[in-house]
């Protein structure tokens, strides 16, 4: 066993310090052959791992390109999906019809246009975020909300309602500091089949264009307000995780960015202090976020072999030496922030620009090959679920409380959890968008093993069915729109006060219903699919039946362990019980 402890914390360092590399681009989403187009997600697999097939994309590269081609498939009938460069939305909301145009808008990307006087700055739909950071910090100017993954493009970051962390000023949504756009919509013959729409805040629809899902129309270019430049100071305090449940509330008052990442079988709360302080103040520091670094292709393969061997043989030792390798070395070099080329010591003291989201493995010229994001779906790297669930404060505590009680009736369980990030708390301010947050809310992401083919079972899966049905049903939170397996949409509309009011502007706007499809309706309207054999296996369904799951293997439908209503599919080792 001690053998094992030092090959594997030896493994941690070779793959973080790998992470100084770059290595090669994401692949293009879109790929085509004679007989057309399929699209895929950056992580290479939808959740039901089934193909997202398109007859022809089209890469408009001005806005009145973008308009003929809205305006052309209304005049022949022909639904609409727009894609990003990068397309990082797990759900299939983008997925098309058959009878669908594709527009990637990877091309469209020109225009970023910041105004000093009006603090403003305003892009076209496919600029990336960092294009967009870069550009305003040159005029000496900050975007104050980000999402901490920046391989988005401006239109995909307000249309699935990503975000920071802040209750803050306008809060940390992205959505929430946009002040106006354009949006492409059908219209009659008289007008050409589209029109541009240009909205404003005190538009009567501004409110569900910010937040649409891509099912208004094509988004063509976005302006969000900007403040005088500033700069940020951050510190991690990795502690006892004893307070956690109580001491959220006044972290996120004293701390304008502040987050806090949970590990629960380490017993470990890491509190993020992060507020900004005076442009003068001394320091160039970075945040390059560890997870989103390069790593070497060698080493995400062997990492993702070692924790599929772990899963396999039911191993929690294993996995529980890989997590507290991870998570001491993430103490050690501050997670990715660096004082200057690297981590000496805390607060680190950056520009907003440099501090608020990181991505340095999307950047790497098509030469190099040994290595990549992490879970580039080429390498059989990582390969995981992740799940993101939005609460009402009110309601947080007493969810950690749960999840505690879970946790501490083998807190070995939880280490696969660990591996990755833990449990991320961030927070949200309250939106008028009518598909934002109606109240102040508590963000959480998880990542968790993913098996490499549907039908096979992952050890420990019951928990996180049950942590994940306690979100989302005892607890009601709502589903992050980007994220998540099916199951978590479930009844999502009655979770929205204003879905109604998006729905009657979406009638109004697209009449014909040119910008859905089965796939975003599925998502939207929070409909279950068929129940089949071993469908909640990948979260396509919660089990009602032994055969949901996979008795074969020694998984039946169970309730939970402390979420009596959960439903859960679990390991039973010698016979159904």
């Amino acid at each position: 066993m001690a053998n094992q402890r030092w090959l594997l914390r030896g493994l941690v360092f070779i793959i973080w310090g790998a992470a100084l590399n770059h290595g090669m681009p994401p692949q293009n989403p879109v790929r085509c052959n004679q007989t057309g187009c399929v699209l895929y997600n950056a992580y290479g697999v939808w959740g039901d791992r089934k193909d997202c097939k398109a007859p022809t994309v089209v890469y408009p590269t001005t806005e009145e390109e973008l308009r003929l081609e809205v305006a052309n498939a209304n005049k022949n009938n022909q639904k609409v999906k727009v894609v990003t460069k990068s397309s990082h939305t797990i759900p299939k909301l983008a997925c098309p019809t058959e009878n669908a145009v594709l527009i990637s808008t990877e091309r469209y990307n020109s225009t970023i246009d910041v105004n000093i006087d009006s603090l403003s700055v305003t892009a076209d739909a496919g600029v990336g975020l960092r294009d967009v950071i870069d550009r305003v910090e040159k005029a000496g100017l900050s975007l104050v909300a980000s999402p901490y993954w920046e391989g988005v493009s401006v239109a995909g970051v307000i249309s699935t309602g990503s975000h920071g962390s802040s209750w803050w000023g306008k809060g940390g949504a992205v959505h929430d500091h946009v002040i106006g756009l354009k949006l492409i919509v059908p219209a009659n013959q008289s007008e050409g089949y589209a029109k541009v729409v240009n909205l404003q805040a005190r538009d009567p629809i501004f409110n569900a264009a910010k937040v649409s899902l891509g099912m208004l129309g094509v988004i063509s270019k976005v302006t969000f307000s900007l403040e005088r430049a500033f700069k940020r100071s951050i510190t991690f305090n990795f502690t006892n995780d004893d307070g956690i449940g109580n001491e959220f509330m006044e972290h996120a008052k004293k701390y304008e960015f502040g987050d806090i990442q949970w590990y629960p079988s380490r017993h470990t709360a890491v509190y993020r202090y992060d507020n900004r302080v005076p442009l003068n103040t001394s320091g160039d520091g970075i945040f390059d976020f560890l997870g989103f670094q390069s790593n070497a292709v060698l080493v995400s393969k062997a990492t993702r072999a070692s924790e599929k061997a772990f899963d396999n043989a039911k191993n929690n030792d294993g996995k529980c030496t890989l997590a507290s390798s991870f998570v001491g070395y993430k103490k050690l070099i501050a997670n990715g922030l660096k004082n200057n080329l690297i981590f000496t010591g805390y607060p680190v003291i950056g520009h907003q620009g440099k501090m608020q989201t990181s991505g340095s493995c999307l950047y790497t010229p098509e030469t190099r090959k040994d290595v990549s994001c992490a879970w580039d779906p080429r390498i059989n790297g990582l390969f995981f679920y992740e799940s993101t669930a939005i609460f009402p404060a009110k309601k947080f505590a007493d969810f950690i409380s749960d999840v505690k009680k879970l946790r501490d009736m083998n807190p070995k369980n939880f280490c696969g959890v660990d591996i990755y990030n833990g449990i991320l708390f961030r927070f949200i301010k309250a939106s008028d968008a009518y598909l934002g947050q109606s109240e102040d809310s508590l963000v959480i992401d998880f990542n968790y093993y993913r098996a490499d083919d549907a039908s096979t079972p992952r050890l420990n899966q019951d928990v996180w069915e049950e942590v994940e049905q306690m979100a989302f049903f005892k607890y009601g939170a709502k589903p992050h729109w980007a994220k998540n397996r099916n199951l978590a949409f479930l009844n999502v509309q009655k979770k929205y006060p204003n879905f109604n009011k998006f729905l009657a502007v979406k009638k109004d706007l697209d009449p014909k219903n040119m910008f859905s499809s089965e796939w975003s309706d599925e998502i939207f309207f929070g409909k279950e699919g068929v129940k089949g054999d071993g469908c909640a296996l990948e979260g396509l369904c919660i089990c009602s039946e032994d055969k949901h799951c996979s008795p074969g293997k020694g998984y039946f439908c169970q309730q939970g362990l402390v979420y009596k209503e959960a439903r859960v599919c679990r390991y039973l080792s010698s016979s159904k019980s």
